[in-house]
């Protein structure tokens, strides 16, 4: 880490880890994440802004902050119709790694521009990473604003993933996996691959690491049922069994709208299963994943975690001199 500038309190630094976001049509909350970045203790070096063809204010509001911030990069391509979601976000997401090009900043963050980050954010993370060889993504958890009452709820994102809104990546871990799957649910498979091939991921629940995800997840398209359902698509594109697509519809019926955005996500999961719609075509993940999910749904999703995080450090012995690092060196010490 090193500092810009002089070392004041109170004056934040910078770090080698970049920043990749897409924006379109976010003039509504696009400021309130520009402006918790700026007040983050560690700055980060580069952050790479994909304008993806806004038409509402946007694309001023990022020109503003650019011309005041050097470390603000805003890129904009061609209006493709509608907000990048599934494969249309790691389509942008990619198309920022290749702007960073041969960059040697260790980490990355896919980050979405409709969260208030609290201030110790990306330093935090940056200490986790710091602990944790094997950490190869790495996020706090999101909670979300209830009805204008100032209460906030949790999104209840399970420990043994970070939070697709704000995907904080080493990125030999990146690498190591293939990169990101253009696909529905593609910030679940990131964290089961890597844990197949012996990484670690987690989302920390953490005062310090608490983030407000502005617009309620599943909801960025055409609303929240469309979002349910489409949860239910990308647990088909997965390859999740029934029996574990059930059991995450009835832990989520806390969440509004209960009973009808649970039976939405049973009913894009059917659908995608009768109109025999693509999965992720690796057979050797989707066992592997199988296997999981059950023993998620007979020990309990703690318990699993532990089990296979084990058969995970196992596996990384035995691959470790194969995990790519961003000098393009094998792993220290091989």
């Amino acid at each position: 880490m090193r500092s810009k500038g002089s070392s004041a309190a109170g004056e934040s630094r910078v770090a080698d880890y970049c920043l990749i976001s897409p924006a379109r049509n976010e003039a509504e909350y696009i400021t309130k994440t520009l402006d918790s970045v700026l007040a983050q203790t560690v700055l980060p070096k580069r952050w790479i802004i994909i304008d993806d063809g806004s038409t509402d204010d946007t694309s001023r509001i990022l020109s503003d902050y650019a011309a005041k911030h050097g470390f603000i990069e805003v890129h904009t391509r061609a209006n493709s119709g509608r907000r990048a979601l599934g494969g249309g976000v790691v389509e942008v997401f990619n198309l920022g790694l290749d702007l960073l090009a041969d960059d040697p900043a260790e980490f990355v963050c896919k980050l979405d521009v409709d969260l208030l980050l609290p201030p110790r954010y990306f330093e935090r993370l940056m200490e986790e990473m710091a602990k944790d060889e094997r950490l190869g993504s790495v996020s706090g958890k999101p909670y979300f604003p209830v009805d204008g009452t100032g209460e906030l709820k949790s999104e209840r994102i399970g420990d043994d993933v970070s939070a697709g809104m704000t995907k904080f990546y080493r990125r030999a871990f990146l690498e190591d996996i293939g990169g990101l799957v253009k696909g529905l649910i593609w910030d679940g498979i990131d964290c089961y691959r890597g844990r197949m091939l012996g990484w670690r991921s987690k989302s920390i629940e953490d005062p310090e690491l608490r983030f407000v995800h502005l617009r309620p997840m599943g909801s960025s398209d055409r609303g929240i049922m469309t979002g349910r359902r489409r949860l239910g698509e990308g647990y088909w594109f997965l390859g999740a069994a029934p029996s574990f697509v059930l059991a995450s519809a009835v832990y989520r019926s806390g969440h509004k709208p209960a009973v009808i955005g649970s039976l939405a996500t049973l009913q894009g999961y059917a659908r995608a299963w009768l109109k025999g719609l693509p999965r992720y075509d690796d057979p050797e993940f989707r066992r592997y994943l199988r296997r999981y999910h059950r023993a998620m749904l007979i020990r309990g999703r703690a318990r699993a975690t532990e089990l296979f995080d084990r058969e995970a450090a196992q596996t990384w012995i035995k691959r470790k001199s194969l995990i790519p690092h961003p000098s393009g060196k094998q792993a220290a010490g091989d």
